[in-house]
């Protein structure tokens, strides 16, 4: 009977610790997907950043999904790829950007993702040849398309 008992002891003990083998390896491997998705999330955003600092339209668009969304502050909305290329273009013959990204913030849902970060540079004027500083917030809504991060909708505002 005593062994009976001890033996029945033994496989809750067993099964119990498998069960929580199992939990941690799938608590583990969530949290790889996920730092995996964020990893690639931030490659996004700092090609971005590479982007705006070559004033390269081109390297711009493909950054964005199909149907992205341009909010640039004291300036009309872009809405798809024509707009959003058209108001880059415009961007990138008025100002060169020499701008550094800080991220604050990385959140993942499924096929959605959101990016909060700072920038921090300088800004010259093509016009007058002045060069003055930058320093904005931005809100980046990414997507999954095609099974690859691009950003869906992106805004800006200044910090001062």
């Amino acid at each position: 009977m005593k062994i009976s008992v001890v033996l029945l002891a033994i496989l809750l003990f067993l099964g119990c610790q498998s069960r929580m083998d199992n939990q941690n390896s799938s608590s583990n491997q969530k949290n790889t997907e996920m730092e995996n998705e964020k990893s690639a999330i931030e490659k996004v955003l700092y090609a971005y950043r590479d982007a705006l600092n070559a004033s390269d339209t081109g390297k711009v668009l493909p950054l964005y999904t199909s149907n992205g969304v341009f909010m640039p502050s004291n300036a009309p909305t872009a809405v798809g790829q024509e707009q959003v290329k058209a108001a880059y273009d415009f961007v990138f013959s008025n100002i060169q950007l020499k701008i550094e990204f800080f991220i604050d913030e990385i959140e993942t849902h499924g096929d959605f993702a959101f990016a909060r970060t700072t920038s921090k540079g300088t800004t010259l004027i093509h016009a007058t040849g002045q060069t003055v500083p930058e320093e904005n917030r931005e809100l980046f809504v990414l997507r999954k398309e095609n099974g690859s991060w691009k950003i869906d909708r992106y805004m800006f505002n200044k910090m001062k």
